[in-house]
């Protein structure tokens, strides 16, 4: 079974950075996955914000991210979302989300395993 845990959040001012981490066991010896950072800010649809995939490196972000968000894994465990120029508007609980199917997607329902989050507030 799939663990995924979450961490790096905390509360910082607009334009400062974050750098989130997120832990994945249960794999096993599977080497092809997607792993993707969702969020969700109160009353608000969860989003995505950046999936990778394991199988040919690729990276998707929405046009909503405008570069400032960037994924990156150091290894088959440990995967990042770093945070920059963080806006009052990305206020909101960032998910960890992995899922045996390699192709990087941008949707909730393509993701099988998910962490509890970690929350970012961002303010003045």
């Amino acid at each position: 079974q799939v663990h995924i845990v979450e961490s790096g959040g905390g509360k910082v001012q607009p334009g400062e950075s974050l750098r989130l981490s997120c832990e994945v066991s249960g794999f096993g010896f599977r080497i092809y996955y997607k792993i993707a950072w969702f969020r969700q800010a109160p009353g608000k649809e969860r989003e995505a914000v950046a999936c990778a995939s394991s199988r040919d490196g690729t990276k998707h972000y929405p046009g909503s991210i405008e570069g400032r968000f960037t994924i990156s894994s150091a290894n088959a465990v440990n995967t990042y979302l770093q945070l920059n120029n963080l806006h009052p508007e990305d206020t909101a609980v960032y998910y960890c989300a992995a899922d045996p199917a390699p192709t990087c997607s941008l949707v909730a329902g393509d993701f099988g395993s998910w962490g509890q989050g970690t929350h970012v507030a961002v303010s003045a």
